[in-house]
């Protein structure tokens, strides 16, 4: 029912919606660890916590070790679509890098959107490691900045949303536990490739095959 209702929503073709049922949506959806139920006014908070996935799969998109945030942000915003046909209904792409200046020093926003259903900006930071404490008070300032410098009267306030590689749910509850701004923090999957030298160095497919056969022999 789940993915029927997403269907008639969002009006998913047969390709997107076996999409989303490969990557278990249906479990994703609403899993991230979140602030919302504190920072949030009903009913903004329940659908802000729906809006949000844990983990978000980049399954259109392969990466070669050793790679950088800065790599990952050139494919997502190389495959915007795909990206928020994963980010979900409602996300508007502002900016990548979207420069910011607080008290005369620069400051540079990984990724800007504006949820036109939630009604407010959302920022999202990529962290290519596990999750630490000390990511959650840099969101917090970008947040802060967000809602002085950019932020509209009749917007809502703006939402966080911190993507790492790895995070220990319970880290993540007492990181947010008393911070003022809805943020959430979940983790993201993507596709990784071996480099090229050490592809040459592995046996193929064929070549695995043939020594099995010969095996048999």
């Amino acid at each position: 029912m789940f993915y029927i209702g997403q269907t008639i929503e969002n009006n998913w073709s047969r390709e997107v919606l076996a999409l989303q049922v490969k990557t278990n949506l249906y479990v994703r959806t609403g899993k991230a660890i979140t602030n919302f139920k504190h920072t949030l006014p009903d009913p903004v908070s329940d659908l802000a916590q729906q809006t949000l996935k844990d983990p978000y799969v980049f399954d259109f998109m392969t990466m070669t070790k050793p790679y950088k945030e800065k790599d990952i942000e050139d494919q997502l915003v190389q495959h915007i679509t795909k990206f928020l046909l994963e980010l979900g209904k409602g996300f508007a792409f502002i900016g990548r890098q979207y420069h910011l200046v607080v008290g005369e020093s620069d400051y540079y926003l990984d990724l800007l959107f504006y949820h036109t259903r939630l009604k407010c900006y959302t920022v999202v930071e990529i962290k290519n490691t596990a999750f630490i404490p000390e990511y959650v008070g840099k969101l917090n300032f970008y947040l802060s900045a967000v809602d002085s410098l950019i932020k509209q009267a009749d917007d809502n306030p703006t939402i966080g949303i911190l993507l790492c590689r790895d995070k220990n749910n319970i880290e993540a509850e007492f990181a947010l536990r008393d911070i003022n701004r809805p943020m959430g923090v979940s983790e993201f999957e993507i596709t990784e490739t071996l480099p090229d030298n050490l592809k040459s160095s592995l046996p193929t497919i064929e070549e695995i095959e043939n020594e099995l056969k010969s095996g048999e022999n």
